[in-house]
C-alpha cells in the first residue's frame, strides 16, 4: 500500500523527528517509539536554543507558551511554535517548528511536523500530522475502536494489520480537515487532500482528493 507509506505522505526535512522513521515503511510503526525517541533526541538538543524543564521536557527559547497551557513529558516543542491558552499536552508529543496548538487542544503520543495547525478544540492522539496540515475547529482523531480490537488500515484494494490498539490518523503534508470532522481509527489521508466539514472518515484517502462523503470522493481539479 504505497499510498500509505512514509515516502508518499511526508517531507522528512520538515520535522525534527525525521530519524524516528528510519528503517520503517509506514508512519504508524513509529507510534510505539515516540516516548523513547523524545528522551534520546532531547538529550542532544542545543541548550542555547532549548530550555530543559525537569528531566523530559524541552521547549525552544523562541516558542511561545501561554501560562495556562499544561505540558507533560516527555515532550519537545520546536522553535517558534505557539502553545495557546489551556492547551493540554499529555506527553509523548513532538511539536514542530512554527506549529500552533490552540485553545483546549489535547495532544497525546503524536508527531506534528513543522507548521501544523491544530488551533481550536482538537483532540489528536496516536497520530502523525504532516507539514502544513491543518485541522479545523472541533475536528478530532478517534484513536481506539469501539470494540477495542486491533486497528486495520483499509484501502480499496488492500488491508494492513497494524498490531496497534491505539491508532488515530496519519495526515500527509498539506492536508486540510474541515471543522467538526471525526477521523476514525486507522485513517490515512494523502498529501494535499481535503476533508469536508462534519465528515466521518475511515480508511485511506488518496493524495490530492476531496472527501465529501463515503460515496463521494473526488479528485481535485
Amino acid at each position: 500500500m504505497n499510498e500509505a507509506s512514509i515516502k508518499e505522505l511526508y517531507s522528512l526535512d520538515k520535522t525534527i523527528a525525521a530519524d524516528i522513521f528510519d528503517g520503517i515503511t509506514y508512519p504508524w510503526e513509529a507510534l510505539p517509539k515516540i516516548k523513547e525517541f523524545i528522551m534520546e533526541l532531547g538529550a542532544t538538543l542545543d541548550p542555547d536554543r532549548f530550555d530543559r524543564h525537569g528531566d523530559d521536557i524541552w521547549i525552544a527559547k523562541s516558542a511561545k507558551v501561554f501560562q495556562s497551557a499544561y505540558i507533560g513529558g516527555p515532550c519537545i516543542i520546536d522553535e517558534e511554535a505557539e502553545i495557546r491558552h489551556c492547551a493540554f499536552i499529555r506527553g509523548s508529543a513532538i511539536v514542530g517548528k512554527g506549529c500552533v496548538v490552540g485553545n483546549s487542544v489535547e495532544l497525546k503520543n503524536v508527531i506534528l511536523f513543522d507548521k501544523v495547525q491544530v488551533p481550536h478544540y482538537n483532540y489528536v492522539g496516536d497520530s502523525v500530522l504532516g507539514y502544513r496540515s491543518h485541522m479545523g475547529a472541533g475536528s478530532i482523531t478517534s484513536n481506539v475502536k469501539s470494540d477495542k480490537t486491533l486497528v486495520v488500515v483499509k484501502s480499496k484494494d488492500e488491508q494492513i494489520e497494524t498490531g496497534l490498539k491505539k491508532f488515530g490518523a496519519m495526515l500527509g503534508d498539506g492536508v486540510e480537515v474541515g471543522c467538526n470532522s471525526v477521523l476514525n481509527p486507522g485513517t490515512v489521508i494523502g498529501k494535499n487532500a481535503s476533508i469536508y466539514p462534519t465528515s466521518s472518515v475511515r480508511g485511506v484517502i488518496p493524495a490530492g482528493y476531496i472527501y465529501k462523503s463515503r460515496t463521494e470522493i473526488a479528485k481535485r481539479v
